[in-house]
């Protein structure tokens, strides 16, 4: 299925990007009139939905599982934090009585900013094989991979919570998503089905889901560092308790999150603000020393290019490469103690562990701050965040050199998000974060999902 207009390469952009409040006003009365009709027939209405995350020990991606179609099926995702939407392989072994495809031009199109029309080839009509829908560009964020897929709607429940305990499980009997091809999925983990986006944009998942039920526009991570026990995502507001009855949301801190106003993703139709979430790192200490490196790598330039963005497809922090030869070495100056050894890929920083001591936070390395708007507003990352185990006797830095003119300077990636609550408020577009849970004697994997609210 070729594109049949010319498609615009994602460095494209527009002089004025920015999303207006006219703009977002006319997005939350769309999404009122598609989805409001929509909800289950009852009249209980959650103040907070949840969904299990697991990692997958191969790809270490993160996953999630959404029932979805009539009959409902379980449908594996990888979860996409910056991801524009929801998408899915439906051109093959997808089979619903409830699957639909907006018309071109309706509502449903012109909330998701997509005004040109699909026609399919074949002329049997099936889910991914529509005429006169519209489509959009499914982005496969692990290598790139963008190609045309029709907008589709479709039955999905999820449970609901207290922030305690899982709850009810409500519906959304058409919840908008993309349609994609079966080499969507390649480098996706086993089983997968496609990508589940959380990112900055009117039909992600956060945006849908708080329309649906009319709760706050606020959403959270909470990525376990184990392969054997989930973490979650909570869409709406705190509590997110997790045992023994620790409400992670109690001591967050927040920084603003930035908007780069030319988009992150691989191909678009038109010239968009990205939709992945960035913050301001205005510089970055170890031990209390500051990484000397050139600071205008972290803001965004007029062009896209720089600053910091926070990914869950990026297994480990990413630095561009000046950045990651001065942070090395500011950090093996402080780390002394640990003579390096050979390095270990994707690794350029590795140490003898015999001679790394341990602490409640993970081994005892020298502590990473990445400042923020002010001296005294920092994302400490500790031990437990900063370094990988790969042999019996090596530990690694776990942050890997990006390159020369890297897209964004620092991605910070899943490793150091582990065992880490973020709170992403879209309505006053703020990002909370608690730093290391294992400080307050919790975990991610410590929500209590077996308990029914």
């Amino acid at each position: 299925m070729a594109a049949q207009y010319p498609i615009h390469n994602a460095a494209l952009r527009t002089k004025d990007m920015t999303l207006s409040y006219n703009y977002l006003l006319f997005c939350s009365l769309v999404l009122s009139v598609i989805i409001s009709p929509c909800i289950a027939q009852t009249s209980f209405r959650p103040k907070a939905l949840i969904l299990p995350v697991t990692k997958d020990a191969s790809t270490l991606q993160y996953l999630t599982q959404i029932n979805q179609r009539t009959p409902l099926v379980p449908v594996k995702y990888t979860l996409d934090l910056g991801g524009q939407f929801l998408w899915v392989v439906c051109l093959e072994d997808y089979e619903s009585s409830s699957f639909t495809s907006p018309p071109c031009h309706s509502a449903p199109c012109s909330l998701a900013n997509a005004p040109f029309c699909w026609d399919c080839s074949d002329s049997q009509p099936r889910p991914g094989c529509n005429n006169n829908t519209c489509n959009l560009l499914p982005d496969n964020t692990i290598n790139g991979i963008s190609f045309n897929g029709p907008l589709s709607m479709d039955v999905a429940s999820i449970q609901s919570t207290n922030g305690k305990n899982p709850g009810r499980v409500v519906s959304v009997p058409k919840l908008l998503f993309v349609c994609a091809d079966r080499f969507h999925l390649t480098d996706l983990a086993n089983g997968v089905r496609g990508m589940a986006g959380l990112g900055r944009n009117s039909i992600s998942l956060p945006s849908l889901f708080s329309s649906a039920f009319s709760f706050p526009r606020k959403f959270a991570i909470c990525l376990s560092s184990s392969t054997k026990a989930s973490g979650a995502v909570f869409f709406g507001d705190g509590p997110y308790v997790m045992l023994p009855g620790v409400d992670v949301s109690t001591s967050l801190i927040y920084t603003p999150l930035i908007l780069n106003p030319v988009s992150t993703a691989t191909l678009l139709f038109r010239p968009r603000p990205s939709t992945d979430y960035f913050i301001g790192v205005k510089s970055v200490k170890i031990n209390g020393h500051v990484v000397p490196l050139n600071t205008s790598l972290l803001s965004i330039d007029k062009n896209g290019v720089g600053g910091t963005k926070i990914s869950t497809v990026h297994p480990y922090t990413v630095l561009e490469s000046s950045i990651y030869e001065a942070f090395v070495k500011v950090f093996t100056k402080e780390l002394a103690n640990a003579p390096r050894v050979e390095s270990v890929a994707p690794f350029g920083a590795c140490f003898d562990s015999t001679r790394i001591g341990s602490t409640r936070v993970g081994p005892a390395v020298p502590q990473i701050d990445l400042v923020l708007q002010s001296s005294d507003v920092y994302w400490r990352i500790f031990g437990a965040n900063s370094m990988v185990q790969v042999k019996s006797n090596v530990m690694c830095l776990g942050f890997v050199d990006g390159g020369v003119n890297p897209r964004t300077s620092i991605v910070i990636g899943g490793h150091q998000l582990e065992d880490n609550l973020l709170q992403f408020d879209l309505a006053t577009s703020r990002l909370g974060f608690s730093s290391s849970l294992l400080f307050r004697r919790t975990t991610c994997s410590n929500f209590n999902f077996t308990s029914t609210a």
